[in-house]
């Protein structure tokens, strides 16, 4: 919690003085001309060394994605285990002890999701699914504070926080959605009511067809990986 406190706010101070340090360097017709204001602002102020903005911007672009991945795999991997997604994705293998199956299933996305080409269109898509994930989760602990006042509260954090989250996710979802209306949201959307078909389908109903039973073992003995314990 500490490390949250620490890093969120410092990230969004570098975040907010990296703008306004564009402001200040490029005229306003740069900024809107540019392709890459980063580029602009460092052939102006690093001359020569501008070569390290890219670099820069790749390595935490590296950085981020090595991040996401592992954590999104461990988030499929926890739903596995509570019955919400496919038992394959609950196994481990068995000599390494990583979730293997959870780690294959986030790269198949992140590949489904390359094959359109258009950068924008993956920030789209992606952002906006984030945003309203994030935004119902925590919405879910408001809930909770306030229906559980009387039960010890294990996550603690001021609930003026998570209200504040809150209010950026709805801004977040609803401004490009707004300015710009797409029909890349209306798939977003559709995607997210297709999660709740899912769980009433295969959580709440407990429906396991047999050809999923017998595709489970073969990917099981394929990957070599094996179901874990909760404890």
């Amino acid at each position: 919690m500490l490390a949250l406190t620490i890093s969120i706010p410092l990230v969004t101070s570098l975040y907010i003085l990296v703008n306004i340090s564009y402001f200040l360097v490029l005229s306003p017709r740069e900024i809107l001309s540019s392709e890459a204001i980063a580029m602009s602002w460092g052939n102006q102020v690093l001359g020569s060394w501008a070569w390290l903005i890219p670099v820069a911007a790749t390595l935490s672009a590296f950085g981020s994605a090595n991040v996401v991945f592992f954590s999104g795999s461990r988030v499929c991997y926890a739903a596995a285990r509570e019955g919400h997604m496919p038992q394959l994705l609950s196994m481990v293998h068995v000599n390494h002890l990583t979730p293997a199956p959870a780690l294959m299933f986030s790269a198949a996305l992140a590949l489904v999701l390359v094959i359109p080409g258009d950068f924008r269109t993956i920030v789209n898509l992606s952002s906006s699914l984030s945003w309203i994930t994030y935004g119902m989760t925590i919405g879910c602990l408001l809930y909770l504070r306030i229906k559980t006042k009387n039960l010890p509260q294990t996550y603690k954090v001021p609930t003026f926080i998570p209200a504040i989250m809150i209010l950026a996710a709805l801004y977040l979802v609803l401004a490009p959605i707004i300015d710009n209306p797409q029909m890349e949201f209306l798939y977003v959307f559709l995607l997210l009511l297709s999660g709740f078909l899912a769980y009433f389908l295969f959580v709440y109903c407990q429906y396991q067809p047999k050809c999923l039973q017998i595709a489970t073992l073969h990917l099981q003995l394929l990957l070599q990986v094996a179901p874990t314990t909760k404890h």
